[in-house]
């Protein structure tokens, strides 16, 4: 047996958390938790989360600030991050609960489909997810989940402006390879739309690549948010 914690960061997402929230009830009704930690958001946010969920707090803007407030509350023994735009399937818990039967699981992730229907989605997710099995590195959108004691052991998310998600699993990596699961969870495919797929790809190559030779997030998160960064929030590649 195994309990969840969920950690939702948020900022400015009430429209999705409107939908994505209830959902996640029989999770609850199962034993499990959500925590959402609120990064200074205008649209109502926390109150839309209202009795959806176990915990509402407020931490500094960013994800990892926030996931690492999340986590510090949260009394499950298994801690499950999640995006406000990222769905998990239904069986969330069971397939978790089961990957982290073994002691030897301390971490892993869920493969990931984008929510478009376009056939550069079904391409980039395909390569998403090799990639990720491959190398041992997942990003937030997976769904990262990993043993309370070893998230705090290492001293949780490393508190970055980007890259946290990239930065932790390396550190998780160190302690074991990462369980891959192949059940999916669907995350929204908005920024691929807006700012073209081939754009969008070639620019997390360029800041991937930026990171792995040493360049500080905090130079990096201009190119990803050159307009928008102040109302969006969104700290990941």
């Amino acid at each position: 047996m195994c309990r969840l914690s969920i950690v939702i960061p948020a900022l400015n997402d009430a429209a999705a958390l409107s939908r994505a929230l209830p959902l996640l009830q029989p999770v609850r009704r199962a034993g499990h938790e959500i925590v959402l930690v609120d990064g200074g958001s205008r649209d109502g946010t926390p109150e839309i989360a209202g009795g959806l969920v176990d915990a509402v707090l407020s931490a500094p803007r960013g994800r990892a600030y926030q996931m690492n407030a999340g986590a510090a509350i949260a009394g499950g023994d298994v801690l499950l991050f999640l995006h406000a735009d990222t769905r998990l399937p239904d069986d969330v818990a069971e397939r978790v609960c089961a990957a982290m039967c073994s002691p030897q699981v301390v971490w892993g992730r869920f493969d990931v489909r984008l929510s478009g229907r376009q056939w550069w989605a079904r391409m980039i997710e395909v390569a998403m997810n090799l990639r990720s099995r491959v190398t041992g590195i997942a990003t937030g959108d997976q769904a990262i989940f990993v043993r309370r004691g070893v998230f705090s052991h290492l001293g949780g998310f490393p508190e970055l402006p980007l890259m946290e998600d990239i930065a932790l699993s390396r550190r998780l990596k160190r302690v074991a390879w990462p369980a891959c699961l192949r059940a999916r969870v669907t995350t929204s495919s908005r920024r691929w739309e807006r700012q073209g797929w081939f754009k969008t790809v070639l620019l997390m190559w360029r800041l991937r690549l930026a990171f792995a030779l040493g360049v500080a997030p905090a130079k990096l998160v201009h190119a990803y948010y050159p307009q928008q960064q102040d109302e969006s929030g969104r700290r990941s590649c």
